[in-house]
């Protein structure tokens, strides 16, 4: 009965918010375009993609405003817009190679992507762990939408709580090693949401997707979209809620809408305006513990992996967000975009005082926190194609100013609901920060030399207004000043062999500035020792990628990641001393292999394995039972790697989050873009939830883990109407792929989901 009335909601709030969008966008967009041209759209172009639709190997791709989503390179192209991509470890994930999944499913969406694990949890935030790099809310990564920074501080607080939803998203661009030069830091890699654009080629279109499934879940997403004249508008609201699957406080409530507008999208200089907002909330409903706790309340996993120890906790995220892309091409060989954003920023949450690890808090009390980030940024950028001795060279160049002015308010309330109390801590933050970078793609014949330089400049400040236990304790408060000057330095190295294939390597440098927490952290017995340097991450890898026919796609390569001058607390005199200490070095091999089967089976039938002619230049293309009955891609993406501290506090361990294997591998089916199933399995080794690798009562180990995921997308009627759903751990698992300092995170068990979407 709950579900059919969330249903009967859901479809009330889909008319609603249709008719919500069209009226406010068709009317703004008969105000600006009442006598222009119609668009072309033929002549789409890209937001900061391509300038213009050139297309040579792998150079120059086109991104397509369409509402269909177009068939993507799974790696990106060596140059785009003001990117050059040569010589570094790209891949290029498209949102929509899988049937449409629930509540935007990272670990489904990166099943392709070698090394890269997805971290269960109660919440609907995102942690992604890689390479031994900390995974809470990706801060370990520069995180972008459309190439403008999304997390709530980029340097002092650089956690992504906020993810775009994957059903307006184009692709999901991850670059490896090289990333900083382009971005900043941090040291994972760049991970950059591209989003749709305005359709050029309708005046009006619509798209709606409603699901529900287990634990009362319910998904609304609805978008309007087209082109008139001159203008080009795009809008969308996606609302998500469920109870979730702990015995209390676990559930969620989230509303995300997004506005975006283009002006003459289809010229030489085009303008793109958007405007979003994010509200989300959800229970908080702790952690699980092994064993039981001889002195507090425990709540053990082996008992009931569903339990909850915390029923009053609460977590609140608002973002709001306004941005503006120039993009002109001045000529062939000269192109020009120009970002500037503001976005807002209220962290919100009420935790219950006196808990620990798996166990009931003891105390009446909660700790209330608020953190506010107000920050604004400009980012200008050229590539300019060059001539030398016949061939054409690649010059890009630019540079960012940003800001963020970040207030933070800790009150402690007298009961374990209370949404105010007295204050207990006050601080002003603030970034400045202004790098500036530069690259060049030399090429000869086949060979492509990229050197990379970028000066990261660094102005924080940390003004600890009340402390009052610091006070109590008669020490000073903690005023801070950090400035950090940092130059980046790269070198990669593209060679182009025959049938699409490519030889790369790259080494790079990166860098973790100090956080706004490690720069004056609360509480009497945290200091910080002089003052902080940067943590410095160098980034090998080498490998061989290609594409050599429609039914082949592979990517190998052997990395290392050497990270150096750990910020970290070690423990001196009764008190625990904030430090530069502590370095660790990864190392392993990725592989990717994804292989259409009924192309491979086709290409035998009829003695044409569609390789390119080295002669022509052209692929032969596959005829016959690849366009009667499909694609039947069998995908494997194996990681293998080893990695310790070799000194500091955590001499000998491992860093977190570390497996010694992941392995990923299925079967995705597509039969003419009218029925799509995947059948995607995942399989992660052992790993630690901290540096120290602690065991005992409080134990950090997380088991080894597989789990398999089961999705289907059919169209009912013509291209308007289709069906989707799909089981999410198919068998079942019973495992934790996440801990924290309250307790085991147990993944959700068997779920199952179902709705419709409609386009029309």
């Amino acid at each position: 009965m709950r579900l059919r009335l969330s249903i009967v909601f859901a479809v009330f709030c889909l008319r609603q918010s249709i008719g919500f969008l069209g009226a406010l966008i068709l009317g703004g967009v008969g105000l600006l375009a009442q006598s222009a041209p119609v668009a072309d759209p033929t002549e789409e172009k890209n937001l900061d993609g391509a300038a213009k639709p050139k297309v040579v190997r792998l150079e120059q791709v086109e991104v397509q405003a369409d509402y269909d989503v177009q068939t993507r390179l799974p790696f990106l192209p060596d140059v785009e817009g003001t990117r050059i991509n040569a010589g570094k470890r790209t891949s290029n994930i498209d949102a929509h190679y899988l049937p449409e999944m629930k509540d935007d499913n990272w670990r489904q969406l990166t099943a392709t992507t070698p090394g890269l694990v997805v971290p269960d949890e109660s919440t609907p935030l995102p942690s992604f762990a890689y390479r031994g790099f900390d995974p809470h809310r990706l801060q370990s990564f520069q995180v972008l939408e459309d190439g403008i920074p999304i997390q709530a501080d980029m340097i002092g607080y650089p956690e992504a709580y906020y993810l775009p939803p994957t059903y307006p998203m184009e692709t999901m661009e991850f670059i490896r090693g090289g990333a900083a030069l382009m971005y900043g830091p941090q040291p994972a890699g760049a991970i950059n949401f591209v989003m749709r654009k305005p359709p050029l080629d309708k005046k009006f279109t619509a798209e709606s997707i409603t699901m529900g499934g287990s634990f009362d879940y319910i998904s609304s997403f609805n978008a309007v979209g087209g082109t008139v004249d001159r203008v080009g508008y795009y809008g969308w609201f996606n609302h998500r809620q469920s109870q979730g699957f702990r015995a209390a406080n676990s559930q969620y409530d989230l509303n995300n809408g997004n506005l975006t507008m283009a002006l003459d999208a289809n010229t030489d200089h085009r303008w793109y305006f958007k405007l979003n907002a994010y509200e989300e909330c959800h229970g908080e409903p702790g952690g699980l513990r092994l064993n039981n706790d001889t002195v507090k309340t425990p709540v053990n996993y082996n008992v009931d992996r569903n339990a909850t120890s915390r029923f009053n906790d609460e977590f609140q995220l608002n973002r709001y967000a306004a941005s503006a892309i120039h993009e002109s091409d001045f000529s062939d060989d000269l192109f020009f975009s120009y970002r500037v954003w503001f976005d807002y920023y209220r962290r919100w949450s009420r935790r219950q005082k006196g808990g620990g690890f798996g166990t009931l808090p003891t105390s009446q009390k909660n700790q209330i926190e608020c953190q506010q980030f107000y920050t604004w940024g400009m980012e200008p950028r050229w590539r300019w194609d060059w001539d030398l001795g016949g061939e054409s060279q690649t010059l890009t160049a630019g540079f960012m100013i940003y800001n963020t002015t970040s207030p933070r308010t800790d009150k402690e309330g007298l009961t374990p609901t209370s949404n105010t109390g007295q204050i207990k801590n006050q601080s002003d933050r603030s970034v400045w920060y202004a790098p500036f970078f530069v690259e060049n793609k030399f090429t000869v014949g086949d060979l492509s030399i990229v050197p990379g330089f970028r000066m990261e400049n660094i102005w924080q400040s940390v003004d600890l207004k009340i402390d009052q236990e610091k006070s109590a304790a008669g020490q000073p408060l903690g005023t801070q000043n950090q400035n950090n000057f940092v130059p980046l330095i790269g070198l990669g190295v593209d060679y182009a062999l025959p049938q699409d294939t490519t030889v790369y390597a790259n080494v790079s440098e990166a860098y973790r500035p100090p956080t706004f927490a490690q720069a004056v952290p609360t509480g009497p017995n945290l200091r910080v020792s002089g003052n902080l340097e940067e943590g410095t991450v160098w980034n090998y890898e080498a490998g061989v990628r290609g594409m050599p026919t429609d039914w082949l796609t592979f990517d190998t390569s052997g990395f290392c990641v050497d990270y150096s001058n750990q910020i970290g607390e070690t423990a001196a005199g009764g008190q625990n001393i904030v430090s530069n200490s502590g370095r660790s070095r990864v190392y392993g091999w990725d592989f990717l292999l994804q292989l259409d089967l009924i192309g491979v089976a086709d290409g035998i039938a009829h003695q044409n394995m569609g390789w390119e002619d080295p002669e022509s230049g052209q692929s032969g293309g596959i005829a016959g039972w690849a366009q009667e009955y499909g694609s039947l891609y069998f995908y494997t993406a194996l990681t293998l790697q080893n990695g310790n501290f070799i000194n500091g506090a955590n001499e000998g361990k491992t860093p977190q989050y570390l497996s010694n294997y992941v392995y990923k591998t299925g079967l995705v089916y597509d039969w003419q873009s009218k029925v799509k199933a995947s059948f995607l399995g995942t399989y992660v080794g052992h790993s630690y939830a901290s540096d120290n690798n602690l065991t005992g009562s409080d134990s950090r180990f997380i088991p080894a883990y597989n789990v398999w995921d089961l999705t289907l997308e059919a169209k009912l009627w013509n291209d308007y109407v289709s069906l989707v759903g799909g089981i999410n751990n198919l068998f079942d698992k019973q495992y934790y792929s996440r801990i924290r300092g309250d307790g085991i995170d147990p993944a959700m068990p068997r779920n199952w989901y179902a709705g419709l979407k409609i386009i029309f």
